[in-house]
């Protein structure tokens, strides 16, 4: 066997022996999300946005496609879980100051305005999650409103 044939070989067997090793999912429970929508009083329009285009990375619940469990795409899709989460998630919208929150959701419009969210990788495999202007006009005036009900809840403690 040819030193080409042992290298492809070995490639190879590294590949299958990777399948083994996972990381773990973000399987969360759906409540958090639920309580969300609930608190921030979203829209059945917005919450179908949500749903689409930003719950998989920024709450501790994922809905994983098929290829969620290759390695090494897995490992891709863990960390940009990771990092939405690290950024804004919904599931802890409950441990967040009124300051926080007020200033996730003026992220969350800069995000739509700069067309950063959601990302590109994401949307080429998520066709739903590419957001119409009119989505994001909707997403935008829904912000803009919730961000006003936290500084005048916030104005009168």
């Amino acid at each position: 066997m040819n030193h080409k044939k042992k290298i492809i070989i070995g490639l190879l067997i590294l590949v299958v022996i990777a399948q083994f090793f996972q990381p773990n999912k973000n399987q969360g429970n759906l409540e958090s999300i639920t309580h969300f929508l609930e608190k921030t009083q979203a829209p059945k329009e917005v919450q179908i946005i949500l749903e689409h285009a930003c719950f998989d990375c920024h709450s501790s619940h994922t809905n994983y496609p098929w290829y969620s469990s290759i390695t090494p795409v897995n490992y891709w899709l863990n960390s940009h879980i990771k990092e939405g989460k690290k950024h804004f998630n919904v599931s802890k919208w409950d441990r967040y100051s009124v300051k926080k929150k007020d200033h996730k959701l003026e992220e969350m419009i800069e995000e739509l305005e700069n067309e950063s969210m959601p990302l590109a990788s994401y949307t080429w495999t998520h066709k739903e999650a590419q957001l119409t202007d009119a989505q994001v006009h909707s997403l935008k005036e829904w912000v803009h409103s919730l961000r006003s009900s936290y500084k005048l809840n916030n104005d009168h403690n």
